[in-house]
Protein backbone atom coordinates (compact mmCIF):
# COMPACT_ATOMS: atom_id res chain seq x y z
CA UNK A 1 0.00 0.00 0.00
CA UNK A 2 0.93 3.70 -0.98
CA UNK A 3 1.22 6.01 1.87
CA UNK A 4 -1.83 8.69 2.29
CA UNK A 5 -1.25 12.17 0.65
CA UNK A 6 -1.72 15.61 2.44
CA UNK A 7 -5.41 15.65 1.53
CA UNK A 8 -5.70 11.77 1.83
CA UNK A 9 -5.51 12.45 5.66
CA UNK A 10 -7.25 15.49 5.97
CA UNK A 11 -10.05 13.28 4.33
CA UNK A 12 -9.71 10.48 6.16
CA UNK A 13 -9.55 12.41 9.69
CA UNK A 14 -12.59 14.13 9.20
CA UNK A 15 -14.42 11.71 8.60
CA UNK A 16 -13.61 9.43 11.48
CA UNK A 17 -15.33 12.29 13.35
CA UNK A 18 -18.55 11.49 11.41
CA UNK A 19 -20.48 11.06 14.96
CA UNK A 20 -19.54 14.21 16.38
CA UNK A 21 -20.18 16.37 12.82
CA UNK A 22 -23.78 14.60 13.69
CA UNK A 23 -23.91 15.09 17.05
CA UNK A 24 -23.05 18.83 16.84
CA UNK A 25 -25.57 18.88 13.91
CA UNK A 26 -28.29 17.65 15.60
CA UNK A 27 -27.65 19.44 19.04
CA UNK A 28 -26.97 22.97 17.02
CA UNK A 29 -30.81 22.14 15.27
CA UNK A 30 -32.57 21.72 18.35
CA UNK A 31 -31.10 24.72 20.08
CA UNK A 32 -31.12 27.21 17.37
CA UNK A 33 -34.99 25.78 17.21
CA UNK A 34 -35.30 26.30 21.29
CA UNK A 35 -33.44 28.77 21.75
CA UNK A 36 -36.44 31.14 23.03
CA UNK A 37 -37.10 28.81 25.82
CA UNK A 38 -33.61 28.27 26.79
CA UNK A 39 -32.68 31.05 29.20
CA UNK A 40 -28.97 32.14 28.85
CA UNK A 41 -27.89 29.31 26.54
CA UNK A 42 -30.29 30.07 24.23
CA UNK A 43 -29.18 33.48 24.39
CA UNK A 44 -25.84 32.22 23.25
CA UNK A 45 -26.53 31.77 19.81
CA UNK A 46 -27.11 35.77 19.55
CA UNK A 47 -23.30 35.60 20.22
CA UNK A 48 -21.09 34.86 17.13
CA UNK A 49 -18.02 34.70 19.72
CA UNK A 50 -19.86 32.37 22.35
CA UNK A 51 -20.85 30.04 19.66
CA UNK A 52 -17.73 29.89 17.94
CA UNK A 53 -16.36 28.74 21.65
CA UNK A 54 -19.22 26.62 22.50
CA UNK A 55 -19.00 24.64 18.85
CA UNK A 56 -14.85 24.13 19.90
CA UNK A 57 -16.03 22.62 23.39
CA UNK A 58 -18.82 20.47 22.57
CA UNK A 59 -16.29 18.61 19.47
CA UNK A 60 -14.07 17.82 21.78
CA UNK A 61 -17.26 16.75 24.18
CA UNK A 62 -18.59 14.53 21.80
CA UNK A 63 -14.99 13.73 20.96
CA UNK A 64 -14.42 12.22 24.07
CA UNK A 65 -18.01 10.45 24.09
CA UNK A 66 -17.79 8.69 21.11
CA UNK A 67 -14.18 8.29 21.29
CA UNK A 68 -14.70 5.99 24.86
CA UNK A 69 -17.39 4.28 23.18
CA UNK A 70 -14.55 3.30 20.05
CA UNK A 71 -16.84 4.74 17.18
CA UNK A 72 -13.62 7.25 16.64
CA UNK A 73 -10.52 6.11 17.18
CA UNK A 74 -9.08 3.96 14.73
CA UNK A 75 -6.18 1.26 16.23
CA UNK A 76 -5.96 0.30 20.23
CA UNK A 77 -4.56 3.82 21.72
CA UNK A 78 -2.14 1.18 23.91
CA UNK A 79 -0.88 -1.30 21.44
CA UNK A 80 2.33 -1.12 19.77
CA UNK A 81 2.58 -2.17 16.23
CA UNK A 82 5.62 -3.46 15.15
CA UNK A 83 7.73 -1.18 12.22
CA UNK A 84 5.63 2.17 12.76
CA UNK A 85 7.83 3.71 15.55
CA UNK A 86 8.00 7.63 14.74
CA UNK A 87 6.76 6.82 11.35
CA UNK A 88 4.96 9.95 9.69
CA UNK A 89 1.34 10.18 9.53
CA UNK A 90 -0.52 8.32 6.58
CA UNK A 91 1.96 5.47 6.68
CA UNK A 92 0.31 2.16 6.08
CA UNK A 93 0.66 -0.90 8.57
CA UNK A 94 3.28 -3.56 6.77
CA UNK A 95 1.23 -6.28 8.21
CA UNK A 96 -2.16 -5.57 8.69
CA UNK A 97 -4.83 -8.09 10.07
CA UNK A 98 -7.49 -8.79 9.32
CA UNK A 99 -10.43 -6.16 9.89
CA UNK A 100 -7.60 -4.09 11.10
CA UNK A 101 -7.64 -0.43 10.28
CA UNK A 102 -4.85 0.27 7.94
CA UNK A 103 -3.11 3.57 7.95
CA UNK A 104 -1.64 5.75 11.17
CA UNK A 105 -3.69 8.82 10.32
CA UNK A 106 -1.31 10.49 12.15
CA UNK A 107 1.55 8.82 12.29
CA UNK A 108 2.97 6.39 15.04
CA UNK A 109 5.11 8.18 18.65
CA UNK A 110 8.04 6.60 20.14
CA UNK A 111 6.52 3.55 21.51
CA UNK A 112 4.72 2.41 17.69
CA UNK A 113 1.18 3.96 19.10
CA UNK A 114 -1.20 5.49 16.80
CA UNK A 115 -0.77 9.13 17.67
CA UNK A 116 -4.68 10.04 16.29
CA UNK A 117 -6.34 7.28 18.59
CA UNK A 118 -4.35 8.58 21.87
CA UNK A 119 -5.04 12.11 20.75
CA UNK A 120 -8.98 11.06 20.60
CA UNK A 121 -8.19 8.79 23.90
CA UNK A 122 -6.66 11.74 25.70
CA UNK A 123 -10.37 14.43 24.91
CA UNK A 124 -12.32 11.36 27.31
CA UNK A 125 -9.54 11.71 30.20
CA UNK A 126 -10.37 15.73 29.94
CA UNK A 127 -14.31 15.09 29.70
CA UNK A 128 -14.27 12.97 32.56
CA UNK A 129 -12.10 14.97 35.23
CA UNK A 130 -11.87 18.63 34.66
CA UNK A 131 -16.03 19.63 34.70
CA UNK A 132 -16.51 17.14 37.53
CA UNK A 133 -13.73 18.00 39.16
CA UNK A 134 -15.08 21.96 38.53
CA UNK A 135 -18.49 21.03 39.68
CA UNK A 136 -16.74 20.03 43.03
CA UNK A 137 -14.66 22.59 43.95
CA UNK A 138 -17.50 25.14 43.37
CA UNK A 139 -19.37 23.10 45.85
CA UNK A 140 -17.04 23.39 48.17
CA UNK A 141 -16.01 26.84 47.02
CA UNK A 142 -20.08 28.25 47.34
CA UNK A 143 -21.27 25.93 50.52
CA UNK A 144 -18.15 27.67 52.39
CA UNK A 145 -18.29 31.31 50.73
CA UNK A 146 -21.68 32.11 51.15
CA UNK A 147 -21.84 31.73 54.94
CA UNK A 148 -18.16 33.66 55.19
CA UNK A 149 -19.80 36.29 53.39
CA UNK A 150 -22.86 36.46 54.96
CA UNK A 151 -22.34 36.15 58.56
CA UNK A 152 -18.44 38.05 58.25
CA UNK A 153 -16.84 37.48 62.33
CA UNK A 154 -14.56 34.81 62.95
CA UNK A 155 -15.78 32.19 60.38
CA UNK A 156 -15.03 34.61 57.81
CA UNK A 157 -11.60 35.48 58.88
CA UNK A 158 -10.72 31.72 59.76
CA UNK A 159 -11.95 30.25 56.11
CA UNK A 160 -9.97 33.63 54.27
CA UNK A 161 -7.38 32.75 56.32
CA UNK A 162 -7.32 28.50 55.66
CA UNK A 163 -7.92 30.22 51.76
CA UNK A 164 -4.95 32.58 51.55
CA UNK A 165 -2.76 29.60 52.96
CA UNK A 166 -3.86 27.37 50.41
CA UNK A 167 -3.03 29.95 47.71
CA UNK A 168 0.03 31.22 48.90
CA UNK A 169 2.09 27.85 47.78
CA UNK A 170 3.13 27.95 44.32
CA UNK A 171 0.05 25.46 41.99
CA UNK A 172 2.57 23.65 40.30
CA UNK A 173 4.80 22.38 43.74
CA UNK A 174 1.26 21.80 45.36
CA UNK A 175 0.29 19.48 42.78
CA UNK A 176 3.68 17.83 42.80
CA UNK A 177 3.36 17.47 47.11
CA UNK A 178 -0.18 15.75 45.88
CA UNK A 179 0.74 13.17 43.88
CA UNK A 180 3.70 12.11 44.31
CA UNK A 181 3.54 8.66 45.65
CA UNK A 182 5.29 8.89 49.20
CA UNK A 183 2.37 11.37 49.75
CA UNK A 184 -0.43 9.50 48.29
CA UNK A 185 1.13 5.92 50.12
CA UNK A 186 0.41 8.36 53.68
CA UNK A 187 -3.45 8.36 52.43
CA UNK A 188 -3.74 11.67 52.21
CA UNK A 189 -5.73 11.88 49.05
CA UNK A 190 -8.03 9.73 50.41
CA UNK A 191 -8.45 11.76 53.42
CA UNK A 192 -8.55 14.31 50.96
CA UNK A 193 -11.12 12.90 48.90
CA UNK A 194 -13.67 11.58 51.73
CA UNK A 195 -13.78 15.20 53.37
CA UNK A 196 -13.95 17.23 49.88
CA UNK A 197 -16.62 15.11 48.37
CA UNK A 198 -18.78 15.47 50.97
CA UNK A 199 -19.98 18.59 50.41
CA UNK A 200 -21.89 18.12 47.32
CA UNK A 201 -24.42 15.78 50.17
CA UNK A 202 -23.95 18.90 52.58
CA UNK A 203 -25.06 21.48 49.93
CA UNK A 204 -28.30 19.47 48.12
CA UNK A 205 -29.11 18.98 51.77
CA UNK A 206 -28.88 22.81 52.85
CA UNK A 207 -30.73 23.74 49.73
CA UNK A 208 -33.93 21.54 49.48
CA UNK A 209 -34.06 22.13 53.29
CA UNK A 210 -34.12 25.81 53.27
CA UNK A 211 -36.52 25.67 50.22
CA UNK A 212 -39.28 23.20 51.77
CA UNK A 213 -38.63 23.56 55.53
CA UNK A 214 -41.89 25.16 55.45
CA UNK A 215 -43.78 21.66 54.30
CA UNK A 216 -42.14 19.13 56.35
CA UNK A 217 -44.59 16.64 55.24
CA UNK A 218 -43.40 16.90 51.24
CA UNK A 219 -39.51 17.75 52.83
CA UNK A 220 -38.47 15.05 54.99
CA UNK A 221 -39.08 12.28 51.84
CA UNK A 222 -37.36 14.42 49.62
CA UNK A 223 -34.28 14.50 51.24
CA UNK A 224 -34.44 11.14 52.79
CA UNK A 225 -34.42 9.82 49.29
CA UNK A 226 -32.11 12.64 47.86
CA UNK A 227 -29.51 12.45 50.43
CA UNK A 228 -29.98 8.46 50.60
CA UNK A 229 -29.03 8.26 46.48
CA UNK A 230 -26.14 10.78 47.44
CA UNK A 231 -24.32 8.69 50.16
CA UNK A 232 -24.64 5.61 48.54
CA UNK A 233 -22.64 7.33 45.47
CA UNK A 234 -20.29 9.37 47.38
CA UNK A 235 -19.46 5.73 49.34
CA UNK A 236 -19.42 4.25 45.74
CA UNK A 237 -16.61 7.00 45.00
CA UNK A 238 -14.58 7.44 47.99
CA UNK A 239 -14.28 3.22 48.43
CA UNK A 240 -12.81 0.44 46.28
CA UNK A 241 -14.07 -2.87 46.58
CA UNK A 242 -16.19 -1.87 49.49
CA UNK A 243 -13.87 -0.60 51.93
CA UNK A 244 -12.24 2.62 52.46
CA UNK A 245 -9.34 1.75 53.59
CA UNK A 246 -7.69 -2.23 52.88
CA UNK A 247 -4.57 -2.67 53.30
CA UNK A 248 -2.14 -5.26 56.00
CA UNK A 249 -2.76 -3.06 58.38
CA UNK A 250 -6.03 -2.13 59.02
CA UNK A 251 -9.10 -2.10 56.97
CA UNK A 252 -12.04 -0.26 56.84
CA UNK A 253 -15.60 -1.20 55.50
CA UNK A 254 -18.23 1.33 53.70
CA UNK A 255 -20.01 -0.67 51.15
CA UNK A 256 -21.07 -4.18 50.78
CA UNK A 257 -18.62 -5.13 47.17
CA UNK A 258 -22.43 -5.53 45.80
CA UNK A 259 -23.32 -2.03 46.49
CA UNK A 260 -20.15 -0.36 45.37
CA UNK A 261 -21.26 0.80 41.63
CA UNK A 262 -17.94 2.41 40.29
CA UNK A 263 -14.37 2.32 41.50
CA UNK A 264 -11.90 5.03 40.39
CA UNK A 265 -7.96 4.37 39.61
CA UNK A 266 -5.66 5.63 42.01
CA UNK A 267 -4.05 8.09 39.79
CA UNK A 268 -7.58 9.33 38.39
CA UNK A 269 -8.60 10.11 41.98
CA UNK A 270 -5.47 11.64 42.83
CA UNK A 271 -5.51 13.61 40.14
CA UNK A 272 -9.29 14.91 41.03
CA UNK A 273 -8.82 15.53 44.44
CA UNK A 274 -5.80 17.24 43.52
CA UNK A 275 -8.05 19.98 41.17
CA UNK A 276 -10.51 19.92 43.55
CA UNK A 277 -8.32 21.15 46.24
CA UNK A 278 -6.45 23.70 44.74
CA UNK A 279 -9.41 25.31 42.70
CA UNK A 280 -11.97 25.43 45.80
CA UNK A 281 -9.72 28.48 47.71
CA UNK A 282 -9.96 30.81 44.79
CA UNK A 283 -13.70 29.88 44.14
CA UNK A 284 -14.36 30.73 47.35
CA UNK A 285 -13.10 34.31 47.18
CA UNK A 286 -14.97 35.02 44.47
CA UNK A 287 -18.83 33.70 46.08
CA UNK A 288 -17.07 35.59 49.50
CA UNK A 289 -17.01 38.61 47.48
CA UNK A 290 -19.92 37.93 45.51
CA UNK A 291 -22.07 37.47 48.76
CA UNK A 292 -20.61 40.69 50.62
CA UNK A 293 -21.52 42.95 47.43
CA UNK A 294 -25.20 41.54 47.03
CA UNK A 295 -26.35 40.79 50.69
CA UNK A 296 -26.51 45.04 51.23
CA UNK A 297 -29.45 44.56 47.95
CA UNK A 298 -32.60 45.90 48.55
CA UNK A 299 -34.58 42.20 47.70
CA UNK A 300 -32.18 40.76 50.31
CA UNK A 301 -33.87 43.42 53.12
CA UNK A 302 -36.94 42.11 51.79
CA UNK A 303 -36.35 38.83 52.55
CA UNK A 304 -35.03 39.50 55.82
CA UNK A 305 -38.20 41.32 56.24
CA UNK A 306 -40.59 38.61 55.53
CA UNK A 307 -38.54 36.48 58.26
CA UNK A 308 -36.68 34.13 55.75
CA UNK A 309 -33.87 32.03 57.47
CA UNK A 310 -30.68 32.84 56.57
CA UNK A 311 -29.38 29.73 54.24
CA UNK A 312 -33.23 30.22 52.73
CA UNK A 313 -31.40 34.12 51.22
CA UNK A 314 -27.89 33.03 50.74
CA UNK A 315 -29.57 30.01 48.51
CA UNK A 316 -32.37 31.36 46.73
CA UNK A 317 -31.65 35.61 46.81
CA UNK A 318 -28.19 35.81 46.79
CA UNK A 319 -26.84 33.21 44.67
CA UNK A 320 -29.10 33.14 41.84
CA UNK A 321 -28.07 36.85 41.51
CA UNK A 322 -24.73 36.31 41.60
CA UNK A 323 -24.83 33.28 38.75
CA UNK A 324 -23.64 35.30 35.77
CA UNK A 325 -20.16 35.93 37.14
CA UNK A 326 -20.17 32.15 38.30
CA UNK A 327 -21.18 30.83 35.19
CA UNK A 328 -18.77 32.63 33.20
CA UNK A 329 -15.67 32.23 36.06
CA UNK A 330 -17.01 27.95 35.74
CA UNK A 331 -15.93 27.97 31.62
CA UNK A 332 -13.04 30.06 32.61
CA UNK A 333 -11.99 27.68 35.43
CA UNK A 334 -12.48 24.57 33.53
CA UNK A 335 -9.68 25.63 30.82
CA UNK A 336 -7.35 26.40 33.53
CA UNK A 337 -8.33 22.60 34.95
CA UNK A 338 -7.56 21.17 31.16
CA UNK A 339 -4.01 23.38 31.65
CA UNK A 340 -3.43 21.41 35.13
CA UNK A 341 -3.73 18.31 34.03
CA UNK A 342 -2.02 18.65 30.70
CA UNK A 343 1.04 20.30 33.26
CA UNK A 344 0.58 17.21 35.40
CA UNK A 345 0.72 14.72 32.68
CA UNK A 346 3.39 16.47 30.75
CA UNK A 347 5.59 16.09 34.11
CA UNK A 348 4.48 12.81 34.59
CA UNK A 349 2.47 13.16 37.69
CA UNK A 350 -0.22 11.16 38.92
CA UNK A 351 -2.10 9.66 35.97
CA UNK A 352 -0.35 6.20 34.61
CA UNK A 353 2.55 6.53 32.16
CA UNK A 354 1.06 5.22 29.58
CA UNK A 355 -2.20 7.18 29.79
CA UNK A 356 -3.35 9.12 26.73
CA UNK A 357 -3.52 11.98 28.14
CA UNK A 358 -2.68 15.03 26.32
CA UNK A 359 -0.11 16.56 28.57
CA UNK A 360 1.25 12.93 28.81
CA UNK A 361 1.57 12.19 25.09
CA UNK A 362 3.16 15.81 24.68
CA UNK A 363 5.86 15.08 26.92
CA UNK A 364 6.75 12.03 25.30
CA UNK A 365 6.83 13.68 21.85
CA UNK A 366 8.48 16.68 22.76
CA UNK A 367 11.67 14.26 23.55
CA UNK A 368 12.05 13.73 19.39
CA UNK A 369 10.17 17.33 18.30
CA UNK A 370 13.47 18.61 16.85
CA UNK A 371 13.24 15.38 14.36
CA UNK A 372 9.75 14.63 14.57
CA UNK A 373 6.49 17.44 14.86
CA UNK A 374 3.89 15.12 14.72
CA UNK A 375 3.51 13.31 17.84
CA UNK A 376 3.36 16.03 19.82
CA UNK A 377 1.82 18.46 17.50
CA UNK A 378 -1.90 17.30 17.72
CA UNK A 379 -2.56 16.62 21.14
CA UNK A 380 -0.66 19.85 21.64
CA UNK A 381 -3.25 22.10 19.36
CA UNK A 382 -6.06 19.50 20.62
CA UNK A 383 -5.22 21.43 24.18
CA UNK A 384 -4.89 24.47 22.79
CA UNK A 385 -8.21 24.75 20.72
CA UNK A 386 -10.56 23.25 23.84
CA UNK A 387 -8.98 26.14 26.41
CA UNK A 388 -9.61 28.71 23.43
CA UNK A 389 -13.43 27.39 23.05
CA UNK A 390 -14.02 27.50 26.89
CA UNK A 391 -12.29 31.06 27.00
CA UNK A 392 -14.34 32.29 23.80
CA UNK A 393 -17.72 30.66 25.39
CA UNK A 394 -16.91 32.59 28.86
CA UNK A 395 -16.84 35.99 27.17
CA UNK A 396 -20.01 34.49 24.86
CA UNK A 397 -21.77 34.16 28.52
CA UNK A 398 -20.31 37.22 29.64
CA UNK A 399 -21.33 39.58 26.86
CA UNK A 400 -24.65 37.54 27.05
CA UNK A 401 -25.07 38.17 31.36
CA UNK A 402 -24.67 41.67 31.30
CA UNK A 403 -27.69 42.05 28.89
CA UNK A 404 -30.21 40.29 31.51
Amino acid sequence: MEPLGTFEIIGRVLYQFTPVWVALVIMFAASIAYKRKLGLYGKLYDSPIGMIGFGLVMFWVFTGIFGAMDLIITHDPLAQVSGMKNKVPGTPLKRPEEGEYLWYLLGGDNLARDVFSRMVKGAWVVVQIAPLATVFAFMVGITLGLPAGYFGGRRDTLLSFLANLILAFPVILLFYLLVTPEIVATGVPSFMATVLFIFPIIFVGVLLNSRYHTQPKFRTPLLIGVLGVMLWLYLSLISTNGYLVNNKDFSIPALPKILDLFDIPGGILVVFVSVVFVNSPTVFRIVRGLTMDIKTRDYVAAAQTRGEGSWYIMLWEILPNARGPLIVDFCLRIGYTTILLGTLGFFGLGLPPESPDWGSTINEGRKLLSIYLHPALPPALALLSLVLGLNLLADGLREESLKD
